[in-house]
Formats: structure tokens, C-alpha cells, sequence
């Protein structure tokens, strides 16, 4: 009997498939011996094999959506770059990486998200090491970013102004496969601006040669500790680390750091408080420094750092981030005393570009995998790509990643141009505008994209093994990082207003240039929308600066959404103005400037920014019940 038992558990599978109900573990001998001498009447007979002799839930499975090389599989990328980059070196490189990334990064995406980092506090022998444990396939990908030159590209400037949009379009095809590790480079990427913005000397030198590597042995990857508990966007006001002043010029810091993504990280950037000779500090942001420490000693181990927890997250849980304890870490003091929110105005831009670039990634890849997917599923009779309404949904979402890709190349290229000393005023003053425009902007259309992409794989699409709502998981993170969206719309009221207004005429002057060279008679109601809401919006702003003080704030969302829409539209329009440009390029910036391209100017007229509005506001939020 036990023989029995032992055979018929090894062969449960094999015997469970020929029912039309699946045997439990606890099913007797008798039992499973009755089924096997009186099997279901669908068994195959003279005629051939029945529908449902090998299954009870019959023959049919639904192909799944196959990843493509998503160069090959992008034609507004290889567009963009025959236009702005005709490199051949460019094209094989990339058409080579998209290769790889089908063939075996994927792969290692999906093993760094169903294998998480944990965190190993103590060792067998009750010596703590706070080490953070890693999927091999995190190092592999730390490996290829290096062999890939993910970071050193944009300084080695090979294709000079145009490397850095060479940079992120290799980055761009490579976040949807990366498992996240796309941030720790967005901060490696950031650390090393910092680094050559201040000058690379003693004590930073070998580190900005790590960081800027193609050496897997010599690469490092950097993090970026600024969150504290009092504050996350606001480090001014929410700092409390200290930094205490050592003999030899040194520093060691001390305090509580909320998130630091990417704790596994070579090294760190991080702000600090200096004490004085009396152990005091200088409150807000004028107090602040910024410091430059080694997260590892010479043998491995972290110094001065206890790993408190691991977070758990909705998504990015591929990556580890982690509240630390800083209990006299050697540090390096970079920036003047108190100069260090200065000094990581550089860093926030190259990281903002980066999740800018993320966003639109994973925006083309959910449409790469649903446009797959369409010729692989029916319903109805056909094809999902015979349903018109599908195919009117996918094409809503392209012409979407469309204006979104154009932005965050556009601000690519701006930072091209001034990192290689080519940049004009005018250009500058885009750059800053345009690089919290295009990061709150995205974030948000990456949440919205992504989530329409899950739908278009019905029920499969909310399933976790599929992978698909990983992507949904990982975009909302978008809209947070590096500045929410209320955050970051502040800060454009803020360039506007540190640059007298400068910004804004920059603004106004290119889209004009913009919409000026499109001479396409197919283009011209597409080029009439723009041009009427670019003078709506003129003149929006101009009766602004008549309001009370708090009416732009209340306006400051839909003006960067307004700012976002109608450059996007002129940016569609150029590109499908230029002579290799197809007509599918052209139809995106007609249905893109179908929409309200202003909205500041729609609900200034219907009153939203109306001072009574705030209380109100508040009123509705906090209405409380009045039942007893």
C-alpha cells in the first residue's frame, strides 16, 4: 500500500491532468484506483484525440505578449535619432543592447523583483553587520551598467552635445528591463554632476572615476541621503543630522535618515548641520552642507551607519531602501558651509531627468507589450487589433508616450548643450523651466499610460506572475520621487519668479520659433490650437500678476500641466514638420492638440482660483458628520 501511495503521489500530476476534477492530496488508493480503470469518456478513441483527454480545463491557452527588441520596435526613437543623432555607431549600439535586453536582461528584471533584498542584521555569532542581501541578478545589472556605460557615456561625450541624449536614450530602452536599478543610477549619474560642477580633486577624484566607469570591477554606484523624519522635500527646515568637526579636516555625522534608496550603494552625497564650538547648528536651509563618506571600510563592513529596517514598499521592491541610523560616519564636507541646497540643484536635475526618462520607458514598453498582444488575442469573433475601439485606445496612449518622449528628449538635449558650454541664455533659462515641467508632467501620464496598458490585457493583466502589475506598482513612484507634483509646480513658480519672468519668455519665444517653421498644410490646425493657447496663456499670466498673492498657487498645478501641454504640441509639431518625418507622425500632433491645451486658462474663466475657494476647500475636506 505505502508502494502505492509513494507511486501514485510521484505520478499526482500526470494522473490529476486525465480528470474533469483535480485529485486532492488526501484522495484514498481506492479511490484514485477506480479513476484509472474507469476514465473520463472523452478518452481518445479511433477518430483521434478528444478535446479534453489530456485536461479538465481543455486545450486552449492563451498566447502571451512576446518583449521585442524595443529599439527595432520604437520608430519615433530611430525618428528622433535620424533627425538629431544619424550616428551608425549609435543605431548598432543600440539595436545591439535591445538584443540583449530581449535575450537575458529582461530576465534579471524579473529575478531582482520576485527575489527583494533583505536585511541580515546580526551574523551567526551575534556580530552586528547590517548587510543588505541582493538578488545575483542586482549585481549582473550593476555589472552591465558598467559595461553598458549607463552613466560614463554622458561623460565621455563622445557625440559631444549629443550625448547625453544618446545616454538616456540607451537608459530609456533599458528601465522597463532593469529591476529598478535605473535608480540607483539616476543617483550615481546625479553624485557624479555634483562632483564636476564642484571640481574633481582630493577627496572625491577616484570616486567620480568610479562612478563614470565602464571597469564592472572599478564601478561604483552612489546614494543621495537627504530624507529625514521632520521633512522630505522640505531638507531645510526638516535636516537634523549634525556633522562634528574632526582634527584632521574631516567630519563624522550623526543623525536618522527616513528613506535612502538604494542603501546597498558604494558610496553617498548627504546633508548635514555643522556644529560650532559649543555643539550648536544653524537652523533652515542656511545651516545646511553638504558631505561626501564611503558607505564601506576596507574590509566590507559599514561604518557608522546601523541599518534600522528595510521599507516595504507598493512597488520598486526590487531595490532596497532603508531608514538609517548615521552613528559617526567619516564624511567629507563638499560645499562651502552652508551652501549645500545650492549645491544640489545640479543633482535634482540629472535625477529628474532620469525619472522623466523612466516614465516615458515604462509608458513605450506597456504599449510595445499590449501592441504584441493585440495580434495575439481574440474576442468577439476577431482580433483585439480589429476592434476599433482598441486600436482608438492604443493610439491615445502613443500619442501620449509620443509628446512625453519628445519633452524629455528636448530637456536632454538642453543639458547637452550646456554641459559641453553650448548652451544660449534662452536655452538655460528652458533647461530650468522645463525640467520640473517635464518630471511632475510624466510621472503622471506614466501612472495613467501604464494602467490603461494593464487593462488592454483584461483579467491577465491584474495578474501578479504575469509581470504586468509590477509596471503599474513601480510607475507610481514617479509622481513622488525627487518632488510630488504640488512640490514640484511650486518650484516652477519659484523659477519664474527668481528669473524675473526670464523663463517664461523663453518659453513663449522658442514655442513661437517652433510652430514659425511648420509649413505642412496638414499641420495647420494642429499649429492654430497651439498658437491659441500659447496666447491664452500670455494672457492668463498677464492678468496674474494683478491677483492677490495666493491666486498663482492655487493655479500653479494647471499652469505646469498648461506649460507641459502646449510645448509638447509644438515639439509634435516640429518633428512631424521635418523632412523624413511619416504621416504617423503627423496624426500624433493632430490628435494631440485635439485636447485643452490650456487648462489654467479653462478654470481661471469658471473661477477655480478664486480667493474664497481655499476655505471652501478646507470646509469640504473636513466636513464632519453631523449625525450624533
Amino acid at each position: 500500500m505505502m508502494a502505492v501511495n509513494r507511486q501514485v503521489a510521484r505520478h499526482s500530476y500526470r494522473v490529476c491532468t486525465g480528470l474533469y476534477r483535480p485529485l486532492s492530496r488526501s484522495s484514498s488508493v481506492s479511490t484514485v484506483q477506480k479513476v484509472l480503470v474507469r476514465p473520463p469518456q472523452d478518452v481518445p478513441g479511433a477518430e483521434g484525440q478528444a478535446e479534453f483527454s489530456r485536461a479538465g480545463i481543455g486545450g486552449f491557452f492563451q498566447e502571451r505578449p512576446m518583449l521585442k527588441n524595443p529599439f527595432l520596435e520604437d520608430a519615433l526613437l530611430q525618428g528622433y535619432l535620424r533627425r538629431h543623432l544619424p550616428s551608425e555607431a549609435v543605431y548598432s549600439d543600440l539595436h545591439v543592447f535591445g538584443e540583449r535586453l530581449v535575450r537575458e536582461v529582461d530576465g534579471w528584471g524579473r529575478e531582482c523583483e520576485v527575489t527583494p533584498p533583505r536585511l541580515v542584521t546580526y551574523d551567526p555569532w551575534g556580530c552586528r553587520v547590517d548587510r543588505i542581501v541582493t538578488s545575483p541578478a542586482w549585481q549582473r545589472m550593476k555589472d552591465l551598467s558598467a559595461q553598458e556605460g549607463l552613466v560614463a557615456i554622458g561623460y565621455e561625450r563622445s557625440y559631444g552635445e549629443w550625448s547625453r541624449v544618446y545616454q538616456m536614450c540607451k537608459l530609456y530602452l533599458y528601465s522597463p528591463s532593469s529591476g529598478l536599478y535605473t535608480c540607483p543610477l539616476a543617483m550615481t549619474d546625479g553624485a557624479a554632476k555634483v562632483i564636476q560642477s564642484l571640481g574633481v580633486s582630493w577627496p572625491v577624484a577616484d570616486a567620480f572615476s568610479r562612478l563614470t566607469s565602464r571597469d564592472p570591477e572599478h564601478f561604483w554606484t552612489s546614494g543621495q541621503w537627504m530624507t529625514e523624519r521632520r521633512g522630505g522635500s522640505d531638507v531645510g527646515n526638516g535636516t537634523e543630522t549634525v556633522a562634528l568637526p574632526q582634527s584632521d579636516g574631516t567630519y563624522r555625522l550623526s543623525g536618522f535618515k527616513w528613506f535612502t534608496s538604494a542603501t546597498d550603494a558604494d558610496m553617498t552625497l548627504t546633508l548635514a548641520r555643522v556644529t560650532d564650538v559649543d555643539g550648536q547648528t544653524t537652523s533652515g536651509s542656511r545651516g545646511l552642507s553638504m558631505f561626501y563618506a564611503a558607505v564601506r571600510d576596507e574590509q566590507g563592513m559599514v561604518q557608522g551607519i546601523e541599518v534600522q529596517r528595510l521599507k516595504d514598499k507598493l512597488g520598486t521592491r526590487q531595490m532596497p531602501t532603508a531608514e538609517l541610523l548615521l552613528d559617526g560616519l567619516p564624511a567629507h564636507r563638499l560645499s562651502e558651509e552652508g551652501r549645500g541646497v545650492a549645491c544640489i540643484a545640479n543633482m535634482l536635475t540629472v535625477s529628474r531627468i532620469h525619472n522623466s526618462v523612466s516614465a516615458v520607458a515604462g509608458m513605450r514598453r506597456v504599449l510595445q507589450l499590449a501592441r504584441d498582444y493585440a495580434t495575439r488575442r481574440s474576442a468577439f469573433g476577431k482580433l483585439l487589433r480589429d476592434h476599433p475601439l482598441h486600436m482608438q485606445t492604443l493610439a491615445r496612449m502613443e500619442v501620449e508616450t509620443r509628446g512625453a518622449f519628445l519633452l524629455v528628449m528636448e530637456v536632454c538635449r538642453l543639458i547637452g548643450r550646456e554641459e559641453t558650454g553650448h548652451a544660449s541664455q534662452l536655452e538655460t533659462h528652458l533647461l530650468r523651466l522645463l525640467t520640473p515641467v517635464a518630471k511632475l508632467y510624466t510621472g503622471k501620464q506614466a501612472i495613467a499610460v501604464i494602467s490603461e496598458g494593464l487593462e488592454s490585457f483584461g483579467g491577465q493583466g491584474y495578474i501578479e506572475d504575469t509581470g504586468l502589475p509590477a509596471m503599474l506598482r513601480d510607475a507610481q513612484v514617479l509622481s513622488i520621487w525627487e518632488g510630488t507634483t504640488n512640490v514640484l509646480s511650486l518650484d516652477v513658480l519659484r523659477c519664474v519668479s527668481r528669473s524675473s519672468g526670464l523663463v517664461l519668455q523663453a518659453y513663449f519665444t522658442h514655442t513661437q520659433s517652433l510652430l514659425a517653421a511648420a509649413s505642412l498644410p496638414s499641420l495647420s490646425v494642429a499649429v492654430r490650437s497651439v498658437d491659441s493657447a500659447l496666447s491664452g496663456l500670455r494672457e492668463f499670466l498677464q492678468a496674474a500678476a494683478l491677483k492677490p498673492p495666493g491666486f498663482m498657487e492655487l493655479a500653479a498645478r494647471d499652469l505646469a500641466y498648461s506649460l507641459a501641454r502646449i510645448y509638447m504640441g509644438a515639439l509634435l509639431i516640429d518633428h512631424a514638420s521635418w523632412e523624413g518625418a511619416s504621416q504617423s507622425d503627423a496624426y500624433a500632433a493632430l490628435r494631440w492638440c485635439e485636447q485643452d491645451l490650456c487648462a489654467v486658462v479653462s478654470k481661471a474663466a469658471i473661477g477655480s482660483y478664486n480667493m474664497k475657494t481655499p476655505p471652501l476647500d478646507a470646509a469640504l475636506v473636513y466636513e464632519e458628520s453631523t449625525r450624533d
